[in-house]
């Protein structure tokens, strides 16, 4: 088994609910979708990168992994993408008894079922229809795909988090349909966090946009935060 790694490196977690913590990202080749907002355009290339063998890539992990790492990060590029080498170096990474997270879109509930079962933290991201991953036409087929793999996570009992990217030009009311949705799909204590994450350097909504979000999430889950992307605050990669 092949698998093409953009990077491997320490740094510290900048979103969601783990935020903070020291992290081994291994960050994976390829994503065929179009996120505005994209901030690792980069790694979006399937050609991007270099490509290992399955056993050469955990080696790399190995000789990457610093003393007191909270945890190991599969991201992209969509990790999605090669399911395949992400299920086996996650298998690798449990067996050193680190705990390993997944960092996708969500956009493939057959191939995200085939990983998630060696993962320990997930997080499920919601697109919206203003993030033009997709277009229109597609968008009902990505939300039954996240939304399969949301249910697929919570019935696993892994630790489940939900993120939604905010720009100036997400809608309130399809933001209102989706949470209605979210929380009619599952109970509250289902999940982990609810992280509202603002678009940074491009269409970033404004405070009183946030603050909107935010209102709509409360009443349904209370322990909804708006955690800008820390790693770029601080500098770091």
């Amino acid at each position: 088994m092949k698998v093409r790694l953009f990077e491997i490196f320490t740094s510290v977690e900048g979103e969601g609910i783990l935020y903070g913590t020291k992290t081994l990202f291994v960050r994976l080749a390829g994503c065929p979708f179009t996120c505005f907002y994209c901030d690792t355009v980069e790694a979006l290339p399937m050609n991007s990168g270099t490509e290992y063998s399955l056993e050469e890539a955990c080696k790399i992990i190995n000789s990457k992994l610093q003393d007191k790492t909270y945890k190991v990060n599969f991201t992209g590029g969509d990790p999605l993408i090669q399911h395949e080498a992400v299920r086996e170096m996650a298998k690798h990474v449990k067996s050193k008894n680190i705990p390993t997270y997944l960092e996708s879109s969500c956009f493939d509930s057959a191939k995200f079922s085939e990983v998630v079962p060696f993962i320990d933290f997930v997080k499920i991201e919601f697109k919206t229809k203003d993030s033009e991953f997709v277009d229109p036409k597609h968008y009902s087929t990505l939300m039954e795909n996240a939304f399969e793999c949301l249910k697929t996570s919570v019935s696993l009992k892994k630790i489940t988090y939900i993120k939604i990217v905010v720009s100036s030009k997400t809608d309130l009311l399809s933001f209102k349909e989706l949470i209605k949705r979210i929380f009619n799909t599952i109970s509250k204590t289902d999940i982990a966090g609810f992280i509202i994450q603002p678009t940074y350097g491009v269409a970033e909504p404004s405070l009183e946009q946030l603050l909107e979000f935010y209102d709509i999430v409360y009443p349904l889950y209370n322990e909804v935060r708006i955690i800008p992307q820390l790693h770029k605050l601080i500098g770091a990669p």
